[in-house]
């Protein structure tokens, strides 16, 4: 063997150890590289599922606001419903006892005298 095929060989041989180590380098970074996306995506998923929750939250409490608020105008309107229609059977009542009172009082209205006389056309039909 020459110096020539030793040098070859070591070159060679150190070539493909060189090669070996920079693959075994490569295939470690590229677990490395999986496991930090896999982290990435996993924090990225949390804090959506964070913003999430807090809408969700927030949207709760605006509907439990607006049920109370509803509620409350509900009482409201069902108080002065009634209201009305107590001052409604009051004027109800009092119509009633007006149309009762024209009904008996039954006063004696003044009848027109009996006309005694001639009229001609021109006295009727021009108003006089």
């Amino acid at each position: 063997m020459s110096r020539e095929e030793f040098e070859q060989r070591w070159a060679r041989k150190s070539l493909k150890e060189m090669l070996s180590a920079i693959e075994e380098r490569v295939g470690k970074l590229e677990e490395f590289m999986e496991d930090a996306k896999e982290g990435s995506v996993q924090e990225f998923l949390d804090s959506q599922r964070k913003k999430l929750t807090e809408r969700n939250n927030a949207l709760e409490a605006m509907m439990m606001a607006l049920k109370e608020e509803i509620m409350a105008t509900t009482m409201a309107l069902s108080t002065r419903i009634e209201e009305l229609e107590g001052e409604l059977a009051l004027c109800r009542a009092v119509v009633g006892k007006r149309v009762l009172n024209a009904v008996l009082s039954n006063e004696d209205v003044p009848k027109p005298k009996e006309f005694v006389g001639t009229r001609s056309t021109y006295d009727i039909s021009c108003g006089g």
